[in-house]
């Protein structure tokens, strides 16, 4: 069977190698780096078995990204909690999108709407741009990136036009072409990072309903979704210039 690897992190001083993995399935650390292979040096092995793989890594690579709890329990916070978050984090709020359509967008009005007339109205008083009016006008930013694919599915077209909304909110939302993230090694999580400190992981079932939300807060994880954050934004393009490449390609 596969092994499903998910990136944890590198010796970023010596071109990203030596590296640990973690696989999804088991738990298991895939540590990578040099291996040892002198016969001497494996002689002073003990317990060292036939099929069995010696590699020598720096000692911070295990301190940095080494996993801090031997088993992690999982921190799962309701929808009171997770709105909670917008209203306490103190510099950045920032999202990363990757599904092709959300459940909770198709069953609200804005979305037939959008269908019907080919524009999304706005309400103003809606909480959510309320409560992110408030902490853009107090210096806080807020912004996402939404992977998309070419052509864009109807979701997604409804969200590109929503996202004007957004901007005249305040939030920083930018775009970028689905086999452009994949280049760029970008996982296929939502999750939204506050204050670059904690994660909530956000997990959908096949018909894009939001099943729970999950909080990170282990350190070696959240500099993980950090990196992810970096990697995003240094590909991304801002919405208005994203919304023209699809409209000269329709």
């Amino acid at each position: 069977m596969v092994r499903r690897l998910h990136f944890t992190g590198a010796d970023g001083k010596v071109d990203g190698c030596p590296a640990l993995h973690t696989d999804e399935g088991t738990g298991e650390i895939i540590v990578q780096g040099t291996p040892v292979t002198d016969p001497e040096d494996l002689a002073q092995l003990r317990h060292f078995g036939a099929g069995e793989a010696a590699v020598a890594v720096p000692r911070e690579l295990l301190v940095n990204w080494g996993p801090k709890e031997l088993e992690r329990v999982p921190e799962r916070v309701g929808q009171a909690g997770f709105r909670r978050l917008f209203e306490t984090f103190e510099h950045t709020a920032w999202r990363l999108e990757t599904r092709r359509g959300y459940a909770s967008d198709r069953q609200g009005p804005d979305f037939r709407a959008f269908l019907d007339t080919g524009s999304s109205p706005c309400d103003p008083d809606e909480p959510w741009f309320v409560t992110i009016k408030a902490q853009t006008d107090a210096g806080k930013a807020v912004g996402r990136v939404r992977i998309a694919d070419d052509p864009p599915t109807e979701g997604q077209l409804f969200l590109l036009d929503y996202a004007r909304h957004n901007a005249a909110f305040g939030e920083d939302i930018r775009y970028l072409w689905r086999e452009d993230a994949v280049r760029a090694g970008l996982p296929a999580e939502d999750f939204w990072i506050f204050d670059s400190q904690l994660v909530a992981l956000l997990r959908f079932d096949d018909e894009d309903n939001l099943l729970d939300i999950e909080l990170i807060t282990e350190p070696a994880e959240v500099v993980r979704y950090a990196i992810v954050r970096d990697a995003a934004m240094h590909h991304a393009i801002p919405r208005d210039r994203f919304a023209a490449q699809v409209a000269t390609a329709e």
